[in-house]
């Protein structure tokens, strides 16, 4: 966390969404900043000011946080390292991701591991979690209780429908520049493809890729419905966001501090799951309407198929028999 009282100092071009703060004649004891790549009209957001409200509101002034969308601060690679080195206080970030500084943050990432939001909240707010917070620890970062939602990926293509296993097979598919998954479509033949999120338009568009894949939210928010005609609902890897600090600058507050921050983080990450799973309704309308064509796909094969390709071995390996058995422990046997 940032030194009491420090100031705070954005770069010209970030324009932070203020959380509303009580009338007060003094300084805030703590001013904290809190980066996240969504946009400001995103649940993601939304709910971050309110919490970042109610905290100012409940710790009566002593805390102030300056909230900063739509990667002011920089891209995920970026605040990831400005969090660990203390200049960023708080970081929307996904458990994917962090499995690149440990591979137990992220079972509940893994490519075709769960089947609904039912199983998935039982496990991220059950043993799962607890595991996952204790991966972070290791690395010295800090992750609150609830988790939040970005939604299931899913695939999306331009010329034709992937509908079972055999219509995956050399796909050029962009993927993020994550390894979970980029092993997971190279393990079920595709041909995958790393790239970040904002060439990923015009790819699509020129055909250097055919197909993607993404939570609905952001094919939406991206516009990929006008460069891609098909979604397979393959909801292959559920995309969960941690809300993540600093472990030893937030074990270094107060008690008080610590657990005004935390009540209130975890309250607002269980209206933003409501928030999304609204939106999501939404959005799959809005995309029907915008000419994508949906249809449904059996993952028994999939998950057949990495099991066969030693997908699943692999990451039990990596993340390691702590983390695999508090997984199967609500997906069932993997590897």
């Amino acid at each position: 966390m940032t030194l009491p009282r420090r100031t705070l100092i954005a770069a010209t071009a970030a324009a932070p969404l203020l959380a509303l703060q009580p009338r007060i004649a003094r300084a805030a004891e703590f001013e904290f900043k809190w980066g996240c790549f969504a946009p400001p009209d995103h649940p993601l957001s939304s709910n971050a000011v309110e919490a970042a409200r109610r905290i100012g509101e409940e710790s009566k002034g002593r805390v102030a946080i300056k909230y900063f969308p739509a990667s002011q601060l920089g891209g995920d690679t970026d605040m990831l390292s400005q969090l660990r080195s203390g200049a960023l206080d708080l970081y929307t970030t996904s458990a994917s991701f962090l499995t690149t500084l440990n591979p137990s943050v992220g079972p509940s990432a893994l490519g075709f591991a769960f089947k609904d939001y039912a199983t998935i909240w039982s496990a991220v707010d059950g043993e799962l979690g607890q595991v996952a917070r204790k991966a972070a620890a290791a690395v010295n970062i800090h992750v609150f209780e609830k988790y939040w939602d970005l939604g299931f990926r899913t695939v999306s293509t331009g010329t034709k429908p992937v509908v079972v296993l055999a219509d995956i097979q050399g796909l050029k598919i962009r993927v993020p520049v994550l390894p979970m998954l980029f092993g997971m479509f190279k393990a079920l033949g595709a041909a995958p493809v790393s790239m970040n999120f904002s060439e990923l338009y015009t790819s699509l568009q020129t055909r250097l890729v055919e197909g993607q894949e993404n939570p609905l939210v952001n094919v939406w928010a991206a516009k990929l419905y006008e460069v891609q005609k098909f979604v397979a609902l393959t909801n292959h890897s559920w995309e969960g966001m941690l809300i993540a600090a600093n472990r030893s600058s937030f074990m270094a507050l107060p008690a008080d501090i610590q657990d005004i921050i935390s009540r209130n983080i975890n309250a607002a990450g269980l209206k933003e799951r409501e928030d999304m799973r609204k939106l999501n309704l939404d959005v799959q309308a809005k995309l029907e309407a915008a000419g994508l064509k949906f249809n449904p796909v059996d993952i028994a094969p999939f998950r057949e198929k990495l099991r066969q390709a030693g997908y699943y071995a692999e990451w039990r390996a990596k993340m390691g028999n702590e983390a695999w058995a508090a997984l199967e422990k609500y997906t069932g046997p993997l590897a």
